[in-house]
């Protein structure tokens, strides 16, 4: 699918015809959107703006050289968009080709960042004069959605803190949760940190227009901030997994704790069965009150190991 964004008489129109293409020049077309484009749509692209676009093998490639690279007239870049699940965060390679102040985008699956910037550029036009302009505000909307869920993760962390604090059971289910949390807590630790490698590459490029490097500087400072939560969520992910480890040890010590009673109470009574249960005369005489006298004892000998056990506070 591709839909084509481009000026006409000082608006932003867009189309989804890619015979379009043939009628406008490059001081007409702004953004050209490509989401599961055909080979068809590719080469098309291709075709007007002279380059090359990247396949999706060499947009997930992770050396520094594929994820930023500029020739004489065209920029790559290759970053990633994280997408939440209903459990599990998920990456999204997203490709970027500036050529001539044209900015061409290669997606495979729906990104509201996207949808969002769709909607911004036909109804704000004088705030994206160029393909440099939109990239950029495509990373902004991008890392505030990435804010978004940083706090979203943060109140869940609280919400579990609060569910240990008021003694709720933990168990492996529990535990298991808080792991995938943490995952997900790298995740965007990672994805933000792609964005902070793209937008430091730009800085250090002389295509930009100038007019963009102080929100790139505003970026670069807001994803330090992110960064500095996201450490700060993943250490309190770590206490609160340490902690409820702790809690789950200590109800194991407290079984292990009374079935070492359990044992010590019993033994007394099971040597004085054993010793009456012997085949040997006994100082003990012959008659129908042989057997109450030995369960007596055992219950004597219970009495006193459990007095001994709670005077020495063993209990």
């Amino acid at each position: 699918m591709i839909e084509i964004f481009y000026k006409s008489k000082g608006r932003i129109l867009s189309s989804a015809d890619m015979v379009f293409l043939n009628e406008l020049g490059f001081d007409d077309v702004l953004w050209i959107d490509l989401f599961e484009p055909t080979g068809e749509e590719k080469r098309s692209v291709e075709e007007f703006l002279e380059t090359t676009l990247q396949s999706r093998a060499q947009a997930e490639e992770i050396e520094s050289s594929s994820r930023y690279s500029e020739t004489d007239t065209t920029i790559f870049a290759n970053t990633n968009f994280l997408i939440p699940g209903p459990d599990e965060y998920s990456m999204e390679t997203v490709s970027f080709i500036i050529s001539e102040g044209i900015l061409v985008t290669i997606r495979q699956v729906p990104l509201r960042t996207f949808t969002d910037m769709q909607r911004r550029i036909c109804m704000s036009s004088k705030l994206y004069p160029t393909g440099y302009h939109i990239l950029v505000a495509i990373l902004e909307s991008r890392i505030d959605l990435d804010a978004d869920m940083i706090e979203l993760m943060s109140k869940e962390i609280a919400q579990f803190s609060k569910r240990v604090s008021v003694g709720e059971n933990v168990n492996e289910e529990f535990l298991l949760d808080i792991n995938q949390l943490q995952e997900n807590t790298m995740l965007v630790r990672e994805n933000v940190i792609d964005k902070q490698r793209m937008i430091s590459a730009i800085l250090k490029s002389d295509k930009f227009p100038r007019d963009v490097h102080v929100k790139l500087n505003v970026l670069i400072k807001d994803i330090s901030s992110l960064l500095n939560h996201t450490n700060f969520s993943f250490e309190r992910l770590e206490y609160l997994q340490n902690t409820v480890l702790g809690l789950i040890n200590l109800d194991q010590n407290k079984i292990m704790k009374v079935l070492t009673f359990v044992s010590l109470m019993f033994m007394p009574p099971t040597l004085i069965s054993g010793i009456f249960g012997m085949n040997l005369g006994l100082p003990i005489f012959n008659s129908k009150w042989d057997f109450l006298f030995v369960v007596g004892i055992m219950l004597v000998s219970v009495l006193v190991a459990s007095i001994v056990f709670k005077r020495r506070k063993m209990f």
